[in-house]
């Protein structure tokens, strides 16, 4: 079975093609490598570069290959950037989305599993947050991943695509190969490695006044790894029959901004400075997952996503990349 990732130079799009040439599937990817990385695109990946919203590219890719399932990860993805700038999550997510999509029905090949999020839900009216939760983004980001989901609704209903949106809360960790390497980086557990190597001086502590124990952001954290076989099982239900949906991604459990650089210290051995600056625009105070349809309709739970594993794993591949990287010279 062939299946087209786009972004898949990209943290969890790469990870998940790993995860799918290890169960056997034929992965062809799109990849801009605006902030992608080629070193993550493994060798028996067939790569396509290019915009993944670029017409012409999508008749080449759909031209050489009979393409049964599309996972399409690739997006702008910075809540903050998006609060400044929200013109480009606009046409990256929802407009190039669509081209996707249109040039998927052409070709005939009619399921996809988008990569959604939690931040769609926006300031949680309950906790954890189920699937039928009121979705009232506060952020761009946020919306134009809702704007997409509701696109696929109506691709669904008129034309017949199937697709799993599949709504992460905060994906984390590594696989021994590949990790998070965002540039510039935003999120919190590469930024702890990256304290710890002593790359930064210091951590920034985003409000300290939420309603929560301990004034910081609850998130739930996930494991990529677990997000890739989600992935997979959501892939396998497409393709035995089952119909569209959305699932949230998650283990049901919070852990504040100080837990996570406490657990960190804990984990590293070295000491991780703070800084308390005011709350980011766009931020909700609590971001967990109800996750009873993900075992129900996948099948699936976290099996890595314990805070030691998750920064464990994100831990050795940083140490390997730094290793690296200092023995070349960089």
């Amino acid at each position: 079975m062939t299946v087209l990732v786009t972004g898949a130079a990209g943290y969890v799009g790469s990870i998940t093609s790993e995860q799918l040439l290890a169960n056997g599937f034929e992965v062809i990817a799109i990849d801009n490598f605006q902030t992608g990385h080629r070193a993550a695109v493994l060798p028996d990946v067939v790569l396509f570069e290019g915009d993944f919203g670029s017409r012409e590219l999508l008749e080449r890719v759909f031209r050489a290959h009979k393409v049964d399932v599309v996972l399409h990860f690739a997006a702008e993805t910075t809540i903050e950037t998006s609060m400044a700038d929200p013109g480009p999550y606009f046409q990256n997510n929802l407009v190039r989305g669509i081209s996707l999509l249109d040039a998927m029905l052409k070709h005939g090949c009619r399921s996809l599993v988008f990569s959604s999020t939690a931040a769609l839900f926006g300031e949680p009216v309950r906790t954890p947050i189920d699937e039928d939760h009121p979705a009232q983004p506060i952020n761009p980001y946020g919306q134009s991943k809702l704007m997409f989901e509701q696109v696929l609704d109506w691709y669904h209903r008129c034309y017949g695509l199937r697709f799993t949106a599949l709504r992460y809360f905060n994906a984390a960790g590594a696989s021994q190969r590949l990790g998070e390497d965002h540039r510039p980086e935003s999120h919190l557990l590469p930024l702890l490695c990256d304290a710890a190597l002593g790359r930064r001086d210091s951590v920034k502590i985003f409000g300290r006044d939420f309603a929560t124990p301990d004034g910081t952001c609850l998130r739930d954290y996930i494991h990529v790894q677990d997000l890739a076989e989600a992935h997979v099982a959501a892939l396998a239900r497409l393709v035995g029959g089952g119909g569209s949906l959305a699932v949230n991604l998650g283990t049901g459990a919070g852990h504040s901004v100080r837990a996570v650089i406490d657990a960190a210290e804990r984990v590293t051995g070295r000491r991780i400075a703070r800084r308390e600056m005011p709350r980011r625009a766009g931020d909700p105070p609590v971001l967990v997952a109800d996750v009873a349809r993900a075992k129900e309709l996948l099948g699936w739970s976290a099996r890595l996503s314990d805070l030691d594993t998750i920064l464990g794993t994100a831990w050795a591949w940083h140490l390997a990349a730094d290793g690296a990287a200092r023995a070349a010279g960089d």
